[in-house]
């Protein structure tokens, strides 16, 4: 198992560096400050985060690697198979912010998980996934976004898109609001069917497969003219992506259960936020497109085709 953690943890660092080599690139202007941390538990990681770019007002890519002897609560509570074991858990998680609000924010991670104890075969799978938060959703690029979903799971079977497709829609519903936190993509967890081979190729076909979704929409959108009122309303629909990921996001209470690393936990969080009471769209207008249209799980491939 030690040769096998070693392979996946060594693809996980060369694709933080890859996705940061790119977004970099594309945004021109700035580049990822880089914050080395040891967790006093065990483990650590690197953190990168760019702010104040050209395209992007902030974009975080953390790779993290932490173990220990006792499970979080969180964990133990959905697996009680899991008490008493030590465990290694690994991943690359990030989130870009772009200042354009017709850049949608975007979010991807994937993950390896390590569960052992003595006398017992070591318990293990990957998870992961990507999900596009658009606030002016153009049907051209939600169409791209999933058909590049939908390529990259042909390889591993007929049925892995519309079941990580579905599973995304579930896990990325803001149930307090009766909508979705954007227009979805993939989501997968506890994946170790048909065996490590296949599992780790599917985990790098998706996370190879983020910036093949999501740098053709920021090709697209980054110079489209926007006014202050969209600019407000981009800042009222992040506190959507606030209160997810403090109410709903398992990584999260994962991390902070952990004795993980505060600032890369929550370095998803937007660096500018605003809550309005009561905020209703005007009927007609493009913001109330995104909520009639856009904000419910929807079969785009055939849909917008």
């Amino acid at each position: 198992m030690q040769q096998r953690i070693e392979l996946v943890k060594q693809f996980l660092l060369g694709l933080q560096d890859r996705i940061c080599e790119q977004l970099a690139d594309i945004d021109g202007q700035a580049q990822f400050q880089q914050d080395q941390w040891q967790r006093e538990l065990g483990g650590g990681g690197r953190s990168r985060v760019l702010t104040e770019g050209r395209l992007f007002e902030q974009a975080g890519v953390n790779f993290s690697h932490v173990f220990g002897d006792k499970m979080p609560a969180s964990a133990t509570a959905q697996r009680p198979e899991l008490e008493g074991c030590r465990f290694q858990a690994m991943g690359v998680s990030l989130v870009i912010h772009p200042r354009n609000p017709h850049i949608p924010t975007s979010h991807a991670n994937v993950r390896f998980f390590i569960a052992e104890k003595e006398g017992a075969e070591p318990i293990w799978w990957f998870g992961g996934g990507f999900d596009l938060t658009p606030f002016y959703p153009v049907d051209e690029d939600v169409l791209h976004w999933h058909r590049t979903a939908e390529t990259l799971c042909r390889p591993f079977g007929d049925d892995y898109y519309p079941k990580y497709k579905e599973w995304c829609d579930r896990y990325f519903f803001l149930k307090h609001r009766n909508e979705t936190r954007g227009v979805g993509g993939l989501f997968f967890d506890d994946l170790n069917e048909p065996g490590f081979e296949d599992s780790f190729a599917f985990m790098q076909a998706v996370g190879n497969g983020f910036l093949d979704a999501y740098l053709p929409v920021v090709e697209r959108r980054q110079h489209d003219e926007y006014s202050e009122a969209q600019r407000q309303f981009q800042l009222y629909r992040r506190g959507r992506y606030v209160e997810f990921n403090l109410v709903f996001d398992r990584g999260t209470l994962f991390g902070l259960q952990s004795g993980g690393r505060t600032e890369s936990i929550l370095m998803s969080m937007p660096p500018l936020v605003r809550w309005e009471y009561q905020y209703q769209p005007q009927a007609g207008s493009p913001e109330a497109k995104l909520y009639e249209d856009y904000l419910r799980p929807r079969d785009w491939l055939n849909e917008l085709a």
